[in-house]
């Protein structure tokens, strides 16, 4: 019998242990083990990294994880009332599981992993956005995590891997695309998660690249990409207007017309676009 057959069943651990799903975290429980079993596998070969997840809730996919052969999971959960389950899950599979109690914005993995470091996590969707973008604009790359297997609301996944010209390309899909590549992997309906959010979910798997695939610093491309979606129905000589004095002549410079819109422009020029406006 393996480890992960020795646990109670996940709609049990719920139960037995009161774990309503608390909107305020952003949760949403997926309890079918065949499902995270299949996402832990998204996140490729296992056996030789070292894993972050971020919302654990009841451990499903921490369980996943750990039975697809992670060497050492990291597991941080705001909620405390996880953690008794979380425990549970860590005495079926000694030493390979830390669970820290507290806010993944605020700890740091490296203090707690060794690389090669892969992150893999059902995220909660208050903060899954925002921990995405921290992990494509770190001050030095390549990062210190080879891939991310994250969940999101499917809308989400879509602009992460949107292209020029669509509704959905945006500033996600330039950070995202710039420094990895980035693909939809897994698509989950609402009825798989508890209680079922109103919208379908997607799973989506990015791979670092070794070097960006065009030079420009991050702060500042990340900055004007931001501007410009901002005001995406506008043309770029208004919405990027305050960037700098002479954003036209940059744009230009650019190879970019001022009076096209932001989601008509590849990340080769916004890049290109960035690098002009740090020569100020």
């Amino acid at each position: 019998m393996s480890a992960i057959d020795t646990l109670p069943p996940l709609r049990q651990v719920i139960e037995d242990h009161q774990l309503s799903a608390r909107k305020a975290l952003g949760q949403n429980f997926l309890l079918d083990l065949n499902l995270t079993a299949k996402i832990a596998r998204r996140a490729g070969d296992l056996s030789a990294c070292d894993i972050l997840e971020i919302g654990p809730g009841p451990g499903g996919l921490t369980r996943g994880l750990l039975a697809e052969g992670a060497r050492k999971v990291l597991a941080i959960e705001k909620d405390a009332r996880c953690m008794p389950v979380l425990a549970e899950i860590s005495e079926a599979y000694p030493g390979q599981l830390e669970v820290i109690n507290g806010d993944a914005l605020e700890i740091d993995p490296l203090a707690h992993l060794t690389p090669p470091i892969r992150v893999a996590a059902n995220l909660p969707y208050n903060v899954g956005t925002e921990l995405l973008v921290r992990w494509l604009t770190p001050k030095q790359w390549p990062p210190y995590w080879e891939s991310l297997t994250l969940m999101f609301q499917r809308e989400v996944a879509e602009r992460i891997v949107a292209t020029p010209g669509s509704k959905a390309y945006g500033r996600l899909a330039i950070l995202a695309q710039w420094r990895a590549d980035a693909k939809i992997v897994m698509t989950l309906p609402p009825e798989a998660f508890t209680p079922p959010p109103k919208v379908h979910s997607a799973v989506v798997h990015l791979t670092a690249l070794k070097t960006p695939r065009f030079e420009a610093d991050a702060s500042v491309l990340s900055r004007v990409v931001a501007t410009a979606f901002n005001q995406r129905r506008k043309m770029l000589r208004a919405s990027l207007k305050g960037v700098a004095p002479d954003i036209e002549d940059r744009l230009l410079a650019s190879g970019i017309q001022p009076t096209e819109r932001a989601e008509q422009v590849s990340i080769e020029q916004f890049c290109a676009l960035a690098r002009a406006v740090a020569q100020t």
